[in-house]
């Protein structure tokens, strides 16, 4: 595991070079390659060194963050272009990159603590330094105060699991039937999902992020949450079992209300947004029934979603680039300027709704089956959201791709294929995995 740390540090020297910019990005390329096959596929922690190993979930969890900031920095052209301090940004995702494999890789609690609230500073700084002007620094600080106060409770609560323990390890710290500690942990992790009444931060970093914000929130920081609760679900088993209906019912109505509010929004950013809090609704539900297809559905819809909400982000920047709006009203009728582009917007909504072949299919089917095993009832909420789910996949599609041109529209190119082979490495993996979706069931 060292190993593979250790190669993301003497990457840091090249972010020094301005000409280099475009070899970090395949740098991360070769370290996703290399780490995909130094891996054996089992379900114990492999690799170990120091407080730092790798398991089944730690692995995808990491392949995910380096591709995700490997398409960071395809997708930020502008910023090497017209020069805006393209060194330090990249130095930002270098850091962000290194702190979130250590974050999934770590053994130790406290560790995972450590890292947990140390990939929030390079967030922070690619929405205040590269996000947009009129409120950047509000939702800068909205995401900041939020994830922060829920950290803190998880704080003490370590520290009184030590003194109680004298070990922090995952492997050492058994059953716990204790509601406080079950709350003050977890609420960090439900803040980070974000589950409804504690989303509010995210709809606001999302739409004043830069592209690269975006995606990384959208891919890979929300599954921080996810993961966390994966890692601590099994020390909280008694308590769970008692309260998670709580969590469940919030989840699904609130992933309910949040479908009703996309189909009102008028910002294209803000609507993917919304989405993600639906859909990471559905994956909290899942992982608080406390079943094994829960559990599956879960992991498999983190990933799809990843991937999915990603691309559409970079869709959402793609017309903004030529159109200086993400406005639903100026975004009109680019199917027939944009036909090509048109298609990976079909692509990925189709996707974002669950569609066949996607692997987002697979975790909704995994996840419905959980969540009515649990309760028949949670079907109606479930049926609402599958619904609507697809209500607003197709109100963004047909939106910005029919009706009538824009007439205040300059000239612009009409995609070129680093744009196209962005939206490429999304898809791909989000539709051609579902073949080999069997190693996700280990």
């Amino acid at each position: 595991m060292m190993k593979f740390i250790l190669f993301l540090f003497f990457v840091i020297p090249l972010c020094f070079f301005g000409n280099y910019f475009w070899l970090i990005q395949f740098l991360f390329f070769c370290l996703f390659i290399f780490f995909f096959f130094s891996y054996g596929y089992n379900l114990f922690f492999s690799s170990i060194s120091y407080f730092f190993g790798c398991d089944y979930l730690s692995f995808f969890m990491i392949l995910l963050s380096v591709w995700i900031c490997l398409l960071m920095l395809m997708a930020s052209e502008k910023v090497y272009f017209y020069n805006s301090f393209s060194l330090f940004f990249s130095l930002v995702i270098l850091f962000l990159l290194i702190f979130l494999v250590l974050t999934f890789c770590s053994m130790n609690m406290f560790v995972f603590y450590l890292f947990f609230e140390m990939s929030l500073i390079p967030t922070l700084l690619l929405i205040l330094g590269w996000g947009y002007p009129p409120e950047r620094i509000q939702a800068g600080m909205y995401m900041f105060m939020y994830t922060l106060f829920g950290s803190f409770p998880m704080m003490v609560s370590l520290f009184y699991l030590y003194n109680n323990n004298n070990s922090l390890d995952f492997f050492f710290v058994f059953n716990i039937n204790s509601l406080y500690l079950y709350i003050c942990i977890i609420l960090v992790f439900l803040i980070k999902i974000p589950m409804y009444f504690v989303h509010l931060w995210l709809p606001k970093a999302h739409v004043e992020a830069p592209v690269s914000g975006s995606m990384i929130l959208a891919g890979v920081m929300l599954k921080l949450g996810g993961y966390g609760l994966f890692r601590f679900m099994k020390i909280f088993m008694e308590t769970g079992l008692k309260v998670n209906f709580v969590f469940i019912v919030i989840s699904l109505i609130g992933g309910f209300f949040i479908s009703l509010v996309c189909l009102r929004q008028m910002d294209i950013k803000s609507l993917i947004a919304y989405s993600s809090v639906s859909h990471m609704g559905l994956v909290l539900s899942g992982l608080m029934t406390l079943n094994v297809w829960g559990f599956y559905g879960s992991f498999l819809m983190m990933i799809a979603h990843g991937l999915c909400s990603s691309g559409l982000f970079c869709l959402a920047n793609i017309s903004y680039e030529r159109l200086s709006s993400r406005s639903l009203f100026l975004n009109k009728g680019l199917i027939n300027l944009m036909p090509s582009m048109s298609l990976w917007w079909f692509l990925l909504c189709s996707s974002n709704m669950g569609a066949p072949f996607s692997l987002n299919l697979f975790g909704e089917i995994m996840l419905i089956n959980s969540i009515i095993s649990w309760s028949w009832l949670t079907f109606i909420f479930l049926s609402f959201i599958s619904f609507f789910g697809a209500a607003y996949s197709l109100y963004l599609y047909s939106h910005t791709q029919h009706g009538i041109l824009h007439q205040g529209l300059y000239s612009f190119s009409l995609g070129n294929v680093r744009e196209y082979l962005l939206l490429f490495l999304h898809w791909v993996p989000l539709n051609l995995v579902f073949m080999c979706g069997d190693i996700f069931m280990y």
